[in-house]
C-alpha cells in the first residue's frame, strides 16, 4: 500500500515489545478491555511505544535527510495515552533537535501529527478523499490472523463510531 502513495521505500523492522510486556497489547496475561473507555491510562497503553517508534523513525529520517516525522496520534487517543498528547510530541521534537547530527548542522526535524485534532469521522472522510481504502486498514487490538477485527475492543468501537458519525458504511471485516 505504501507504494501506491508514493513511498520510495518501505522497510519492516522486527521489534518484539512482548519482551517487556506491561500492556494488554504486548502481554497475553493482560486482557484487552472490551467494556468501553475507563478513567485513567488504558490497559492498552504500551510503555514508551511512541517514543520507541518515533526514535526509530528519527534514525531513518536522519539517514535519508528527511526533516519531517509523521505520527498518527489523535485527540481521542491522547485523553488516555500520555505519548499521544501535543506536549509529548513537542517534547520529542525538541529532543530530536538536540540529539541528532542533522539538527546540530542546521537541518531541524519537525514532528507532525496531522490527525491530532480531527474527530474520527473527519479522519474517515479524509482517508477516503486521499484514496485510502479503509477495508485495507486494521485498527483492532486483537484482530484474527486473517485480519478480521474483533468488533468489541475500544479500537473497534471507536472505528465503528467514526464511520457512523461520518455517515459512511464501515467496510471493516469483523468476526
Amino acid at each position: 500500500m505504501a507504494g501506491r502513495f508514493g513511498a520510495v521505500e518501505h522497510r519492516v523492522l522486527r521489534l518484539d515489545l512482548s519482551q517487556f510486556g506491561g500492556s494488554a497489547l504486548t502481554d497475553r496475561a493482560i486482557a484487552v478491555p472490551t467494556g468501553g473507555a475507563q478513567p485513567g491510562i488504558p490497559a492498552t497503553y504500551v510503555p514508551a511505544r511512541n517514543t520507541i517508534l518515533l526514535s526509530l523513525a528519527l534514525a531513518w529520517a536522519e539517514v535519508l535527510g528527511a526533516q519531517h516525522l509523521f505520527v498518527g496520534a489523535n485527540a481521542v487517543d491522547y485523553s488516555g495515552y500520555p505519548d499521544c498528547r501535543p506536549e509529548y510530541l513537542r517534547a520529542f521534537e525538541a529532543m530530536a533537535n538536540l540529539a541528532t547530527k542533522a539538527a546540530v548542522e542546521g537541518r531541524r526535524i519537525e514532528v507532525r501529527a496531522p490527525l491530532l485534532e480531527l474527530p474520527k469521522a473527519e479522519i474517515v472522510k479524509l482517508a477516503l478523499r486521499l484514496g485510502v481504502q479503509p477495508a485495507e486498514t486494521v485498527s483492532c487490538y486483537q484482530s484474527a490472523a486473517d485480519g478480521r477485527a474483533c468488533g468489541a475492543c475500544d479500537a473497534c468501537r471507536i472505528r465503528k463510531a467514526g464511520f457512523a458519525a461520518a455517515g459512511i458504511a464501515d467496510p471493516t471485516r469483523y468476526l
